[in-house]
């Protein structure tokens, strides 16, 4: 059998009852010392009698005291504790399925009562996060399902029309499909890679050269799109891993790219106040500007067309703006387009 288990009601019962007991020893010095002596003719048999009989008095005075001091002790640390006690029952009761639950425990503004509060805005950012945790997987499931159900479709059409032709679209609508999925897969795990996982490669990185790297890497899909280009680059140095830093940009001017209209305009700036991209285009709702840092979410034209995306760039880019301690911030600017700034 293991050792009996050291409860805090039980130490708070030797203490209060230690506290009691010391208090009752001192009130008996107190009275021994202050006793009247007896007067000089007074016998000293009595004398001797008398003083047996206080010694006798004290010892049992001193043995009831202890009694009640445990008795009460262990009174004052149940009521004490009784509302540890509820807490921890109600925090038992709580599981992933009642999140929503809370402790609200009354009274006054005590010790206890802001533990209570805490715990309940522990559990509501738990229930957060388990909602966003929920949400993620079934977007997740959704955009895997889609070309999923896709290559299924044209196995079917291929299958019920079997010609040399529908072969080759075939081939090309499965390529297509498949590099969705990667694209979907690789997504997910940069996410993943970003939210959970410490970056090891640290340096100094110029955001300057980084954005200057990536417009010339998609020179071809800006000319294919005949956007025009706005640069502002100031120097501006960032404390980071140079390829989640090379990813945030990337993934930012993607979005420029490929969500902006035909004969549009970019503009670009780097500087003291960190990296902002600018694009023309529709006038947006910022309600719906604000929900696009959340994975798999899309402005409502971009949900049917096929080259939208994963729908988890703004997502990574958000990741790792965090993981530098930046936040990104979108803006819908008022006479049309989009405002990222990191």
């Amino acid at each position: 059998m293991g050792k009996p288990q050291r409860t805090v009601r039980l130490r708070f019962t030797v203490l209060y009852a230690s506290l009691f007991l010391v208090s009752g020893i001192g009130l008996l010095v107190l009275t021994n010392l202050f006793t009247v002596t007896a007067p000089a003719d007074f016998p000293e048999q009595l004398e001797v009698v008398r003083a047996r009989q206080l010694l006798a008095g004290s010892l049992i005075a001193l043995g009831v005291m202890l009694v009640v001091s445990v008795l009460l002790g262990r009174f004052v640390a149940g009521r004490v504790l009784r509302p540890l006690r509820t807490i921890t029952a109600a925090t038992r009761r709580i599981t992933a399925e009642n999140l929503h639950e809370r402790l609200a425990v009354p009274g006054p503004a005590d010790e206890v009562k802001h533990l209570a509060d805490t715990i309940d805005d522990l559990l509501e950012r738990l229930e957060a996060s388990f909602a966003a945790q929920r949400r993620f997987v079934a977007n997740a499931s959704h955009e895997l399902r889609t070309p999923l159900a896709t290559m299924r479709a044209s196995l079917d059409v291929a299958e019920a029309k079997p010609e040399p032709r529908l072969d080759h679209q075939l081939a090309e609508r499965f390529r297509t499909e498949l590099d969705r999925v990667d694209q979907l897969l690789e997504g997910l795990l940069a996410l993943a890679r970003v939210q959970h996982g410490a970056f090891a490669d640290q340096g100094e990185v110029s955001l300057r050269d980084l954005v200057t790297e990536a417009l010339r890497a998609r020179e071809t899909d800006i000319a294919a799109k005949d956007l025009k280009v706005e640069r502002e680059l100031g120097e501006s140095r960032v404390h980071g891993s140079p390829a989640l830093l090379s990813r945030l940009v990337a993934n930012v001017l993607d979005n420029a790219i490929v969500h902006n209209e035909r004969g549009g305009w970019i503009r670009v700036t780097t500087g003291d106040n960190g990296f902002e991209v600018e694009t023309g285009g529709a006038v947006l709702d910022q309600a719906d500007v604000d929900r696009l840092a959340d994975p798999f979410r899309r402005l409502a034209a971009d949900r049917t067309t096929s080259d939208g995306g994963s729908g988890l760039g703004l997502s990574i880019v958000a990741a790792i703006a965090e993981a530098h301690g930046r936040r990104l911030r979108l803006k819908a600017r008022s006479d049309g387009g989009l405002r990222v700034t990191v």
